[in-house]
């Protein structure tokens, strides 16, 4: 019991989740539920005060036991990192069931804290970013006599689904059904008549559905609870915490909504900061206005709705619409094969019938910008194709135009860097010297597979746009690369032997003697991996992964496999592409090979283009991120914010609110703890339903022939070599030879792009940012293999075929 300030042993019915520091995460759970009037057997706890110490409090334990009756109880462990909303722990400790006896009890509460040095429990901490100091508590309970038990999830586990529960039951102890060593029944309650040829009848289903009904309410979230029923038919609760590995629910909406995530279009799947993504949606809405298209079908925003800090799109009423969800598939290509399967699914779904009709914008607004945007796009298209060089220099003036532009001035007040950061974006938004040519570059792309089809294959069309010309991104590597080739010997072994971090101190302290990395990072120090979100920090910033770049470059010895030479052989095969596919089709179809030549020779001048656009974008991102650091800087002074970087972990509302003064710390507090939580976050589902539905989960399983894995070819190629899995590139190293396997890439990976042999992404499509840049370097790619990082392992030797689009061990 609770004596004064050495509580060493509590009752749980004594506990609640303000304990949690002092009885674990399973303790207070437990506590909760007697709270709430659930049966739970009745039990006692030792606390982390006992294990603190490392002296077990004997008498008090075995008092307790004795009032619990001295028969036979459970033994569990409570750590105060258990049970979580953001971490289960489950398993990673230690639990006996069917104590019985002193000597029995009080050597199962010793193993118990032992179990939390464990490599396993160790190995866990370290994964979900537990750093601090975890201690252990003990939960000691009653054993309920099973005739049946299990497990019950509120929600769909594996599909995310939040209207079904799912039970899995077994006769006897739920033990075995948690240590999966007996195939138990499995019960999915969607409201519809359950089976009823299990372990489990239907009142017994129905008494499971309601009380889970009831935790969840309590507890306000999904939670997995172990339960047991006894010989006399009662139900009783043995535990419940929350389910953590739950993918974040939409906005709550009146109607089934289906979103897509977009945010792998820019290689953006770890989630964006709260000002990030506002920033983003503020964008969106800038340029809906600039088009008039505001207020249609993807509202004001282009659809983008957050989930779980990922960018989502809503694509609910153009699938209801009669006039555009046939189109739907071919929309989706450019977001890749997995995509489109999913479409093509809810096209058939009863859920998604059309419904509408009409276009789905606003007519009058669209037609007005049509009078002037249709025949600004033919002259644009005219005159790009016929001076494609001089479009190429307007574009690259322009987006200098822009850099001085998105330059701030010297500013009174925190309301007028505000401002300034909600308006920057608005010249990049209507900059349409910069996006009419590489829009034509993209198209003129396009065309020779439509003029080449049944000649070329997409490989070789593929080839024709390796190496390209005036690209940002290829450029930016290339400097890079030049970088690295003029230093001198003690250079090379100072940025070969030491760590990424300890240089970049070592830079922004002055201590190091300029590489060239000074010109660098004034051309290109507004890049970085993410750099989408305002809230991560620039190159410029911190350059600890251009430290490592350099250091993986350095690693190069083979003169073939220099950047350089490879960048030039890739252009090399485009241009004896180009011939080749010209001469193959003037012997079938000469006025198409003609117009298919002019068009890959105009691609290759204007394609390059493409990486043109966000390189422009990035100057006003820059900009908007200083002044909202300015901002918090001001905020953090006034006691508003506990630091500056804590102006991330808000949206630009709340900024505003903060600016006029409301205290903001508590909010950005737990927004930041939200965000450290899904950036741990690995599997990110490419398509959600309103009510949690992860509609890739609900497919069919694909069959892989001998094991390969597949995805889409986006770069041309074959390769074997062993893996290596990247989840952040800041301070990652590909050996040449590698191949790097990652769940997406953006212009900030491409460096390490100088030294791989091949690419291997989970999400991504043949137009995004990654799978180009690895077109023009030359390095096979395939996209789209779901579940890669975590089926490949680094060193694993594996074939990348983009023709087949398989990535195979071996």
């Amino acid at each position: 019991m609770v004596t004064g300030n050495v509580a060493q042993v509590v009752e749980l019915a004594q506990v609640d989740a303000s304990m949690l520091g002092l009885v674990g995460g399973k303790a207070a759970g437990l506590g909760e539920l007697i709270g709430a009037g659930f049966r739970v057997p009745g039990g006692f706890c030792v606390t982390t005060r006992a294990h603190a110490t490392g002296e077990l409090p004997e008498r008090e334990v075995l008092d307790a036991y004795a009032r619990l009756g001295g028969d036979r109880v459970a033994v569990r462990s409570s750590a105060t990192a258990e049970d979580l909303a953001d971490a289960s722990f489950a398993g990673q400790q230690d639990t006996f069931l069917n104590v019985s006896g002193e000597q029995e009890l009080l050597s199962a509460i010793r193993r118990c804290w032992d179990s939390l040095h464990s490599e396993r429990a160790v190995a866990y901490r370290e994964a979900n970013g537990f750093d601090g100091d975890v201690r252990m508590a003990v939960v000691v309970q009653r054993m309920v006599d099973a005739k049946v038990a299990g497990v019950l999830f509120t929600a769909n586990p594996l599909t995310g689904t939040r209207s079904e529960m799912v039970v899995d039951a077994a006769p006897g102890l739920g033990d075995v059904v948690v240590d999966g060593s007996v195939i138990a029944d499995h019960y999915v309650l969607d409201g519809t008549a359950p089976r009823t040829d299990g372990c489990l009848d239907r009142d017994q289903l129905d008494a499971l559905r309601e009380a889970g009904s009831r935790v969840q309410e309590s507890f306000g979230a999904p939670q997995d609870v172990e339960w047991a029923i006894d010989q006399d038919g009662e139900l009783w609760l043995l535990q419940s915490r929350a389910v953590t590995t739950l993918f974040p629910l939409p906005p709550q909406t009146d109607d089934l909504r289906a979103y897509f995530e977009m945010g792998h279009m820019q290689g953006m799947t770890r989630p964006f900061t709260p000002a990030g993504m506002s920033a983003m949606t503020h964008g969106a809405k800038l340029w809906m206005d600039s088009a008039g298209l505001s207020g249609g079908a993807f509202g004001d925003a282009m659809g983008i709705v957050p989930i779980g800090g990922r960018l989502f799109m809503d694509f609910s009423d153009l699938l209801r619409n009669k006039r555009f969800r046939s189109r739907m598939p071919q929309m989706m290509e450019v977001y890749g094969p997995r995509n489109v399967e999913i479409v093509q699914r809810l096209l058939t779904d009863p859920r998604f019938a059309p419904t509408t009709g009409g276009l789905p914008f606003p007519v009058g607004p669209l037609l007005k910008k049509s009078l002037v945007v249709v025949p600004k796009a033919k002259f644009e298209l005219i005159r790009t194709l016929a001076f494609p060089d001089a479009a190429r220099d307007r574009a690259f003036r322009t987006t200098e135009k822009l850099r001085h532009q998105a330059q701030a001035p010297e500013f009174a007040d925190s309301a007028q860097r505000l401002r300034f950061a909600e308006e920057v974006q608005r010249d990049f938004m209507t900059a349409s010297e910069v996006i009419w040519p590489l829009f034509v570059g993209i198209i003129v792309g396009q065309v020779p597979k439509s003029l080449l089809k049944g000649i070329a294959t997409s490989s070789e069309l593929d080839t024709v746009l390796g190496g390209l010309p005036h690209n940002v991104t290829t450029e930016m590597d290339l400097a890079l690369w030049r970088l690295t080739t003029r230093l001198g010997q003690a250079e090379r072994e100072l940025l070969s032997s030491t760590p990424p971090a300890e240089l970049t101190a070592r830079y922004q302290a002055g201590e190091l003697r300029d590489i060239g990395l000074d010109d660098f990072l004034a051309r290109y120090g507004h890049r970085a991996p993410a750099e989408v979100d305002v809230g991560v920090a620039r190159w410029a910033e911190e350059p600890t992964q251009i430290f490592a770049t350099i250091a993986g470059y350095l690693r190069i010895t083979d003169p073939e496999q220099a950047p350089d030479r490879r960048f030039e052989q890739a252009a090399a095969r485009a241009e004896a592409a180009i011939d080749e596919l010209f001469e193959r089709a003037r012997r079938k179809r000469p006025v198409r090979a003609h117009l298919a030549r002019f068009c890959m020779r105009r691609a290759r001048r204007l394609t390059g283009l493409r990486e043109l656009g966000k390189f422009a974008w990035l100057y006003s991102l820059q900009s908007m991120r200083q002044q909202l650091l300015l901002i918090g800087e001001d905020l953090s002074g006034r006691g508003l914010l506990e630091q500056a970087g804590d102006v991330m972990f808000l949206n630009l509302d709340e900024i505003r609110a903060a600016v006029g003064g409301k205290d903001q710390r508590a909010l950005a507090s737990e927004r930041k703890a939200l965000h450290n939580r899904e950036v741990r976050r690995r599997v990110v589902p490419i398509a959600v339903l309103s009510d949690g539905t992860d509609l890739e989960a609900t497919a069919p399983a694909e069959a892989a022939a001998d094991g390969a894995m597949t995805g889409l070819g986006a770069a041309p190629g074959k390769v074997t070599g062993p893996a290596r899995v990247v989840h952040d590139p800041s301070d990652a190293r590909i050996e040449p030879g590698e191949i790097l396997v990652a769940t997406s890439t953006d212009p900030g990976w491409t460096p390490l792009f100088m030294t791989a042999a091949g690419l291997v992404t989970e999400t991504g499509s043949p137009m995004a940012h990654g799978p180009t840049v690895a077109r023009e370097y030359g390095i096979p790619a395939v996209i789209c293999v779901r579940n890669a990082t975590t089926e490949i392992t680094t060193g694993q030797v594996i074939t990348v075929d983009a023709t087949a689009g398989t990535v195979t061990p071996g």
